[in-house]
């Protein structure tokens, strides 16, 4: 008798640990839920993290394949982690959490001063472009805002004060029509964990702030949630380098050379990387080196930020 009580015992701890069947609907996953991890806790764990323009739902959703993609060409257990800030990604990279980072190129020509991080690729942009520019955006019935002059005196909100063409872009862009910071009845920062760039279309939308700056594309985004017919576009920046991947300091060489190897055998023109292309909203990835964001930096002198501040 004992031992058949076992058994059943036995059987109905297996059934907590079977797979849902297919008449079960599949568990969403809910990445605003987390809870502390020690990422070292396993040595041979390879951290990637996307710089949190976007919510971190967004970001698994269009990097999971690539993942996986590099975990099988490298053999490398490589593991996507979430920042929840712009802050929290560049400090992260300083403290070696991040292994290799995907971030706009404002925010690489700071880990690159600051905590000597080392470009190795940059992607090109699901319009074929290998640069990208920043919009400066309002509402479509706002009647007082035209042209960038009439951007004077209005409330502004940014994405992050290291945003690319959420913010640098645009200000360089005020810059040359003699628009000072100082002319801005106000400036802010997108609040909150990931989704910065939604969150300014959103504030926006909703009148809480005259004017908003984004990297192009976002309206796409957002398409889902409001009518983006609402929303004008006042004028767009110049182009300049896209995103890059760098590898923080003391990376071992061997491990980024076949992460980039891989990521440069990607060919949109095949079936399966078209896939993992599309989805990460690429059209490809090239070799890229320090040299490609002079410019950028150029660009922070020009408008007095620097590189050491957040």
């Amino acid at each position: 008798m004992k031992r058949i009580l076992f058994i059943i015992v036995f059987l109905m701890g297996l059934l907590s640990f079977v797979s849902c069947n297919e008449d079960e609907q599949a568990l969403k996953v809910d990445l605003s839920k987390k809870e502390p991890v020690n990422l070292r806790e396993t040595s041979d764990v390879i951290t990637y993290a996307y710089l949190p323009q976007y919510s971190h739902t967004v970001s698994y959703q269009r990097h999971h394949r690539l993942i996986e993609y590099l975990c099988k060409k490298t053999g490398l257990h490589i593991q996507q982690i979430f920042p929840d800030t712009f802050e929290q990604h560049i400090k992260m990279v300083g403290q070696g959490k991040i292994d290799i980072s995907f971030s706009n190129p404002f925010v690489y020509v700071k880990i690159a001063r600051r905590y000597s991080a080392k470009a190795f690729a940059r992607i090109i942009e699901d319009n074929n472009q290998e640069r990208f520019r920043g919009q400066i955006i309002c509402r479509a019935d706002n009647q007082q805002i035209k042209t960038l002059a009439d951007c004077r005196g209005k409330s502004w909100i940014a994405v992050d004060s290291t945003s690319a063409g959420g913010y640098l872009y645009p200000l360089g862009l005020f810059a040359t029509h003699g628009i000072r910071k100082t002319d801005f009845s106000e400036i802010s920062f997108a609040p909150g964990s990931g989704g910065n760039q939604e969150g300014v279309v959103l504030a926006v939308f909703a009148g809480k702030y005259d004017i908003g700056t984004i990297r192009e594309g976002t309206l796409n985004v957002v398409a889902d949630k409001i009518d983006t017919r609402e929303i004008r576009v006042i004028a767009q920046t110049h182009f300049y380098p896209g995103w890059v991947y760098a590898a923080r300091v003391g990376l071992d060489s061997e491990i980024v050379k076949k992460v980039k190897t891989a990521m440069l055998k990607l060919d949109y023109n095949q079936s399966e990387d078209k896939q993992i292309l599309e989805t990460a909203h690429f059209t490809g990835i090239i070799s890229s080196d320090d040299r490609d964001f002079i410019s950028v930096r150029k660009l922070a002198a020009t408008v007095g930020i620097s590189l050491e501040e957040l």
